[in-house]
């Protein structure tokens, strides 16, 4: 894992950086907003640790600027800045996670190891073009559906669904999940914009064929999976 730390307290940094590569890791160190900037934007990381309070630049408009150039090298931010306020801005500024100071070292350890886990995992999702489960095909090059041969038209909103679906299939989805990968936005118990498009895609991929797909789990969301395999609280 290649780590960049972003830390104006150069002990901290120091001992984060020795901590770090004692355990296996190679780590860079920038101690001011500016220089750590430009070294993020020109290297290849795996990770990034970024201070909150930082000289030349702060740790918010760093990030912000890292995403709104098209860089997702996913960040930790790292602060004494503790208050919900202070960890719901890192996040909504682009952080990944956010661990407030003091800090456990074996707990950064852990959740760096998790974000770059996450970034090796949709790297290898992303070189994926073609999704299979039973007899539904999806080709993401050409957004060809077929089912047991035969050419399924979906609407733009209703093939990300239904690539959520195979990604995940076997696993329950919640509403939430789903909102979140498909609508990206948090969960609101008001809408029915899951079931509405669950029912469409229903009828676009079971109608007409044997084995419906598109699983009910009563009380928690939806799976994609043969039902002649599935746990018995798959329930249409």
């Amino acid at each position: 894992m290649r780590v960049l730390v972003i830390e104006d307290d150069r002990e901290a940094a120091s001992y984060m950086a020795k901590g770090l590569r004692e355990a296996g890791h190679v780590v860079d160190v920038a101690h001011d907003g500016r220089d750590g900037l430009l070294m993020a934007q020109t290297g290849d990381y795996d990770v990034l640790v970024v201070d909150r309070l930082l000289p030349g630049l702060d740790g918010l408009a760093l990030v912000q600027t890292l995403r709104a150039t098209g860089n997702t090298t996913p960040v930790l931010f790292l602060s004494a800045l503790g208050q919900v306020d202070d960890r719901v801005k890192g996040l909504r500024a682009g952080g990944d996670d956010y661990l407030v100071k003091p800090y456990a070292f074996a707990e950064l350890l852990a959740r760096l190891e998790v974000l770059a886990r996450r970034r090796l995992a949709a790297a290898a999702e992303a070189r994926e073009t073609v999704l299979r489960y039973a007899d539904l095909e999806m080709d993401l090059l050409t957004r060809r559906v077929t089912r047991a041969g035969r050419t399924i038209e979906l609407q733009p909103r209703e093939f990300k669904l239904l690539e959520v679906l195979m990604r995940h299939a076997e696993q329950v989805m919640t509403r939430t999940m789903l909102l979140e990968k498909v609508w990206d936005y948090r969960f609101d118990p008001q809408t029915n914009v899951i079931d509405v498009h669950i029912s469409r895609l229903r009828q676009k991929i079971d109608r007409g064929f044997d084995v419906p797909l598109i699983q009910t789990i009563r009380g928690a969301g939806y799976s994609l999976r043969d039902p002649r395999k599935a746990s018995p609280d798959g329930d249409l």
